[in-house]
């Protein structure tokens, strides 16, 4: 039998860095990236992080990857602090783990994804 979901996302967090929402918010203000993972829908329905990129979890090792045709310059420096968000703080976790696979060195997620962004009363437009 394989992994269940728990085993994999508690491997998956052993190789990044996990942020509260403050936390992410300051790392922002020394220079990190913040990526936000979810559906454009979600971003629509309930706002954004002023001054994040999206790349939805379909396509964000095809930007990631510097040796892809569609990688996207603001987040293939291997050595760039790149924070991962979502909804709840789940599925950027194992995203993240695979930005590690892809050989990112400084990779995050925000614990509690937008949800908790917001109501922490960081910024959203």
């Amino acid at each position: 039998m394989g992994r269940t979901i728990e085993q994999r996302l508690d491997e998956a967090r052993s190789q990044i860095e996990r942020l509260s929402p403050q936390a992410a918010s300051q790392a922002l203000e020394e220079g990190a990236t913040l990526i936000d993972t979810r559906c454009g829908d979600d971003r629509t329905a309930e706002g954004i992080v002023p001054g994040s990129v999206h790349f939805p979890l379909s396509v964000l090792e095809w930007r990631a990857d510097p040796s892809s045709d569609a990688s996207d310059p603001a987040v293939t420096d291997f050595d760039r602090h790149l924070i991962l968000m979502c909804n709840d703080g789940f599925s950027s976790s194992l995203a993240g783990a695979r930005l590690v696979d892809i050989g990112h060195r400084k990779v995050a997620d925000v614990v509690g994804g937008f949800r908790a962004w917001k109501e922490a009363g960081l910024p959203v437009s």
